[in-house]
Parts: C-alpha cells; structure tokens; sequence
C-alpha cells in the first residue's frame, strides 16, 4: 500500500513548522537573555542622599547607565541603619533589576546588632561585586600629649579613666572601633556615643573628648588643617590619602583591620549569567580613569578581587568578626 504524495508532504510541513517554531523559541530566549537589562535597573543606597555612600553609588549609576543601555537609578531608602533598605532588596524580585549598594553595617554588623532583623546578609543576597572599603583613622585632640598609638596606649594605661573617645552612636563602626581597640590594645578607653558623627566631632575639636575612630574621608580635611592629629590608618595597609600615617598593626597591634566596606548585592536566587553581566561592567566603570580618580578623592581604597565569589567569602568573614565585637561591646538595638 502507497502512502499518498498529498500526506507525505503535509508531514513534511508540520515537520519544518516544528523544527521552526523551536528554533525561533531557542532564539527569542536567547535574545531575551542578550536583552538584560531590559527596563532601568534600581540601586538601592540604604542611607539618607547627601553621605559618602550615596555620592559613590550615584558616581557609579553614572558610568553604568552608558554600559547597559537602560538607566541605572539612586533610590535612597534609609532607616535602621541600613536595614529598611537591605530588606527591600532582599525581598526584590531576583531578575537582575533592583541591586543593593550595601556598606558593612547591612551586609555584616547588623545581624548581630540588632534584635529584630528581617534578613539574612550571607543568605538572603547574591553577591555582585566588592567595589572597596574606606579606611578608619584613629586622630586625636592636638592638646594629648601622644604622637602615635604606642604613647596614646601608654597614656591611656597611666591614666585609668581619663581618656574617652567619641562615636557617632552605639554600635556604629566608630563604637566598634574603640571596643575592638580595648581588646587589642588591653585599655580601657572610655565609650561616649553621639548622636551622628557631627556632634561627635565637634566635641573632640573642642576637646571634650580626646580621640575617636572615623572614616578618612570626614577625618582628611581637619587632619591637614592641625586641627586634628592622625595616629594611625585602621586598616590591613597604608591609605593611599594619607601614605605617611602608619597603620595601627604596622605600631604593634597587629590583626586590627576597620573599615567600612562596599559592595553591591542582588536577591539571592538571582541567574548566574546576569551576575556576570553586571559584574563584568561594574569591573569597567571602576577600571576607568574617572572613577578611580573620583574614589581615590574621597579615601576609597579598591578591592584586591572583584569576583563575586570574593564577595560573599568577605561577608562571610566580617560577619564572623563583628559578631564577637557587638557582643563584647554590650550593644544591642531594636
């Protein structure tokens, strides 16, 4: 028996128009991909406009915008220091478009900091990049009779209850600093929490109080006016905006390492390949003489590896840190 000509050629064409339909599927899934992002991206500040956080992440939003060809937009969505935004995005949908500029406050300190938190910085983010860390500086009054850390610990030994240092409120890095510094240091330095890092150098200008811990990008201006005198770089390695104060370690002190890192993050469950876009052009924008220039500036020190993977082994390793700090420290927040 004969098949017909007319059905052999009707299964011919149905054949084709599947082959078709699937090949063109395979396409448009792939041009989708290709198309991310495809509306504006949001980035998250989690502090008021106006901060240092905000002025980097909108230099950022800047320079993104011409590499993904969709807008890349600064929302400020302050509250709880840092937590309000950090939940939001943490509840975002993960497709690429609401990312997280997150500092070491969300993405470290605040999980143990706080009673009730919403979030769960190593689980409830996918790491996109570490774009770098603010050195902290120890200064003091110009009036204290030290000239570097070891004649400030000596001092602070032979003159019990004397000597306190000014934060910018409890469990803020600059508080943190100081109990981390007791620690290692075997002093006792006493803790006088402000209400913002303001108030909190006006005081040590007038001399109310003698010395504190902040980042070097507030300290900068008043150290090369005399008005305040550096003793030491808070972090691993030299700041490059002030190359001739040594680091706290390099005076005997050595693991002593705060800073205020920064790191963008997206919703956990987000696609590999979209990580890798954003990755890859956050690498670019932070690679660009205009930006190293800008950051370099404002006392930014850049990130020795920009992987993701990097990211999320850094979070992992600072919330450790702080978790034994904050409770030595006897803060706890609401």
């Amino acid at each position: 028996m004969h098949t017909p000509l007319f059905s052999l050629s009707r299964r011919a064409l149905v054949a084709a128009g599947t082959a078709l339909l699937a090949s063109a599927t395979c396409v448009s899934a792939a041009f989708a991909a290709d198309a991310f992002p495809s509306k504006p991206v949001m980035l998250v500040v989690p502090f008021p406009p106006g901060g240092p956080t905000d002025a980097m992440a909108r230099t950022l939003a800047a320079e993104m915008t011409t590499r993904l060809g969709q807008p890349m937009v600064v929302e400020n969505r302050a509250g709880a220091g840092g937590n309000i935004g950090a939940d939001y995005v943490a509840r975002a949908e993960a497709d690429g478009h609401t990312l997280l500029f997150g500092t070491s406050g969300p993405l470290a300190i605040n999980s143990s900091l706080y009673s009730k938190i919403t979030y769960d910085p190593g689980k409830s983010f996918a790491p996109v990049i570490q774009v770098g860390h603010l050195p902290n500086i120890l200064v003091v009054n110009p009036s204290l009779p030290v000239k570097n850390v070891k004649e400030l610990v000596a001092y602070a030994k032979a003159n019990p209850g004397k000597l306190s240092y000014a934060s910018s409120g409890n469990g803020a890095s600059s508080h943190l600093a100081g109990v981390l510094f007791n620690s290692v240091a075997g002093t006792d330095i006493q803790h006088v929490p402000y209400k913002g890092t303001g108030p909190a150098l006006n005081d040590l200008l007038g001399g109310q109080v003698g010395m504190t811990f902040t980042d070097i990008l507030t300290a900068l201006p008043y150290v090369k006016a005399g008005k305040l005198r550096a003793l030491g770089v808070a972090t691993a390695t030299r700041s490059q905006a002030l190359p001739d104060v040594p680091t706290i370690a390099e005076q005997g002190y050595k693991g002593y390492d705060v800073s205020v890192f920064f790191g963008i993050v997206a919703p956990a469950g987000m696609p590999a390949d979209r990580i890798a876009k954003l990755n890859g052009a956050f690498v670019e924008v932070l690679a660009s003489p205009k930006v190293k220039a800008l950051f370099a500036a404002q006392g930014l020190e850049p990130a020795p590896d920009s992987s993701p993977a990097q990211l999320a082994r850094f979070i992992t390793s600072e919330t450790a840190k702080w978790k034994g700090v904050v409770a030595q420290s006897g803060a706890r927040l609401d």
